[in-house]
């Protein structure tokens, strides 16, 4: 606790406070107990909390978001210096005393609090910290789930993070209000269930959801494949073998992003992805921290669309002659899903366009690599004409698929030739992108039309497009190369059309 009550920015608080009491409550002071890093701040005050918070972002040169005028709710949005970003959001005190505001909270080791200007004294009307000793997580009353419906998600939540165990009569609790949840505008439930799929144990989690009966209010599309049967290799059904690719997503982070954890490596399979693909954990570190929007990473995306690469195999289940399980077109139908979800979470539409680049494309490293020898520079090119950057993602959900696909049957063998195909993309991503997936161009549209007397059209395009994909499989390395290659490519268009 000590380190968190020297920050800087609390000093910077306590001189705005004013006539105002100002009181560190919540996650924070929960988080300092159990002396971990803190980077998000409650304040409850008891009057002025936007004008304090639009101060205090003044004075640290912060972001400041106002986000509901009526209950004088503010956030405050800041980078320090050395690179992290805090979050301090001030409310106005509920209540008369701060003991009523906190008997309005959600859980017991949330209710606790300290006043800025009064470190010494831990108010604590629930006895929250000794819910924390005991690794118990209890709701602060019998309404409290009633009043917000959301805080079944936060406890799912904060039973995983914290790994805390849930009182008898809290699960009960959780249990019957979950149907409330449609009630909950989609902005909130989008950020609980983005930080469900920020923690390390998304797999769990998802079971959590479907345990407490929440999952018809979260990933509804899910409950479709529950059952689904699934041909050999396939070990489960499609939500089990879902959840099991979830899982292996969660171990392949811990093998592959500069944190990696040493001792997952000790088994044949995560040794053989460590060595194979090693090479590339602060890239991929540096990939999945990425985001297009502030709130969510692509690591948290990118287990979305690990949720929902299989959710259209119910509509597209089929029998063959032999009895075996076919989904053709799946993928389409999941991608379709997956865009139907995301904008249901109100995501942003460049969001929702990566997930659906990466769950249409998820069988594509599959297929190539259950063709003979490695990708050639054509299939490379090809594959990232299809994905962009998102191919990235697409590979890594591929390598969990696989795992999730065969679980502890998997041959050394298969699972060395998906490796080899992994790193062959990544590979030209990384080292070799002008070379293989975006070659510079030798010549451009007007050059075309003009050495060949041609109008603007689609044929430009394809002329332009057949150059470049020539370029990246090694066939063109010239302008006057890729102005023969014009040439023929148009002479056979031309006289495609004159058969037509």
């Amino acid at each position: 606790m000590d380190t968190l009550f020297r920050l800087p920015v609390l000093k910077t608080i306590q001189a705005f406070a004013g006539e105002a009491s100002i009181y560190l409550v919540g996650g924070a002071v929960r988080d300092g107990l159990l002396r971990k890093s803190v980077y998000d701040f409650d304040f409850v005050v008891s009057k002025n909390a936007l004008q304090i918070a639009r101060k205090v972002a003044d004075a640290i040169t912060g972001a400041f978001y106002p986000l509901d005028a009526v209950r004088q709710y503010g956030r405050v949005i800041w980078n320090t210096p050395s690179g992290e970003r805090v979050k301090l959001d001030f409310a106005l005190q509920v209540g008369s005393t701060i003991e009523e505001d906190l008997r309005h909270r959600d859980f017991t080791i949330n209710a606790i609090a300290l006043n800025i200007q009064n470190w010494e004294h831990l108010i604590d009307p629930l006895q929250g910290a000794q819910d924390i000793l005991a690794k118990r997580l209890r709701a602060c009353s019998d309404e409290a789930f009633r009043t917000d419906p959301l805080r079944v998600l936060r406890g799912v939540r904060f039973a995983l993070g914290l790994g805390f165990r849930i009182e008898p009569q809290t699960w009960r609790q959780m249990v019957e209000n979950s149907p409330g949840l449609t009630l909950i505008s989609r902005e909130r439930l989008c950020e609980e269930i983005f930080r469900i799929l920020a923690t390390r144990s998304v797999a769990s989690g998802i079971r959590l959801l479907d345990r407490v009966g929440a999952l018809p209010y979260t990933f509804p599309e899910l409950l479709s494949i529950k059952g689904v049967e699934q041909s050999p290799p396939h070990q489960k059904d499609v939500y089990q073998h879902t959840l099991e690719v979830v899982s292996r997503l969660e171990e392949i982070f811990t093998v592959l992003t500069p944190d990696f954890d040493e001792e997952r490596q000790a088994n044949l399979t995560m040794g053989m992805l460590s060595l194979r693909l090693g090479r590339y954990r602060a890239q991929i570190g540096t990939y999945l921290n990425e985001r297009f929007t502030p709130e969510r990473s692509k690591r948290a995306l990118l287990f979305l669309a690990a949720l929902y690469h299989d959710s259209g195999k119910a509509a597209s289940a089929a029998q063959d002659e032999t009895g075996q399980w076919r989904f053709f077109g799946h993928e389409e139908v999941s991608a379709r899903l997956c865009e139907q979800r995301g904008w249901e979470l109100a995501l942003a539409a460049d969001e929702i366009e990566w997930m659906k680049r990466v769950v249409l494309n998820h069988m594509r490293p599959i297929l190539l690599a259950n063709s003979e020898g490695l990708p050639s520079r054509r299939a490379v090119y090809r594959f990232y004409r299809q994905t962009g950057e998102a191919g990235v993602g697409v590979c890594l959900l591929s390598l969990a698929d696989v795992l999730g696909i065969y679980g502890y049957t998997l041959p050394a063998k298969i699972w060395s030739k998906h490796l080899d195909t992994a790193r062959q993309l990544l590979q030209a991503w990384w080292e070799e992108k002008p070379e293989k997936v975006s070659p510079p161009p030798l010549i451009d549209g007007y050059e075309v039309m003009k050495r060949f007397s041609l109008k603007p059209g689609p044929l430009i395009g394809k002329v332009l497009e057949g150059v470049r994909e020539a370029q990246a499989a090694g066939e063109v390395q010239s302008k006057a190369d890729a102005l023969r290659l014009a040439e023929a490519i148009i002479t056979a268009e031309q006289g495609r059309l004159q058969q037509s």
